[in-house]
């Protein structure tokens, strides 16, 4: 671990107002070291008294890619920290969206490398709708697939629904979210925005982790990426995500 890696995840967890990206000055940061960045952060959070709880992917819709200039899905971590309890307002961020998700619950290890979408489904017990807050450290939302990795995928919070349902009783590409603000409905999506199925996205997560010598542990939660465009989170509004099968989720800024 050198003290470039160490001051990288400082300076950003410790970040309260946007700034400039590690890019600009670290121009031949990598892959392999932004996530040592993200994982030397995650330690900063565990010695502050966070738990580890899962993972969420970041850009698995290629439009999304495309539009914020990345080629290519991201990991990231989830801590206890990041639950926002249902009916609590959000806490002063920088400058936070909204975007729904689906959310697997694992309830069983899954670890890879050669994990299909099936077999990634199989080690999950319960599918929730929920809707996550993304909040860039980064000017603008201006970024690099290295620095939104250091920034562990541009995460902040995450609220779930109160309805969990188990896989087998869903057609998960098909399932439909509707994304409302301040009382009007502003985007749509299915689960098959979602590399196609969101399935696909976890099994990608699981082989991601293989890769650096880690699985999905039992009881984690799996946030598997936005199924529409995010949204700006203003205070004092209101957004929801009403999923087909698995209910409403409410946040409010």
């Amino acid at each position: 671990m050198t003290a470039e890696i160490v001051a990288a995840a400082q300076e950003l967890l410790n970040r309260t107002e946007e700034g400039t990206q590690l890019t600009d000055t670290w121009s031949d940061l990598d892959l392999a070291t932004a996530y040592a960045i993200q994982d030397e952060a995650l330690r900063l959070r565990q010695e502050r008294g966070e738990t580890l709880i899962g993972v969420k992917l970041g850009l698995t819709s290629r439009a999304k890619q495309q539009r914020m200039g990345v080629e290519e899905p991201l990991l990231a971590w989830l801590t206890d920290a990041m639950v926002l309890p249902a009916g609590a307002p959000t806490p002063r961020l920088i400058h936070p969206r909204a975007e729904p998700e689906l959310v697997f619950v694992l309830g069983e290890r899954l670890a890879g490398p050669g994990v299909t979408a099936a077999t990634a489904l199989a080690a999950v017990s319960q599918v929730y709708g929920g809707i996550e807050i993304i909040d860039s450290r980064y000017r603008d939302y201006r970024f690099t697939l290295p620095d939104v990795v250091a920034d562990n995928g541009s995460s902040a919070l995450f609220g779930l629904g109160s309805v969990g349902r188990p896989p087998s009783s869903l057609d998960l590409s098909l399932e439909a979210a509707l994304l409302e603000v301040d009382g009007q409905i502003v985007d749509t999506a299915t689960g098959a925005a979602v590399q196609g199925h969101p399935a696909e996205a976890l099994a990608l997560a699981a082989n991601s982790l293989a890769a650096r010598g880690l699985a999905l542990e039992p009881g984690w939660l799996v946030l598997t990426g936005g199924m529409t465009d995010a949204v700006e989170l203003r205070p004092g509004s209101r957004v929801a995500a009403h999923f087909s099968n698995l209910g409403s989720v409410t946040i409010s800024g």
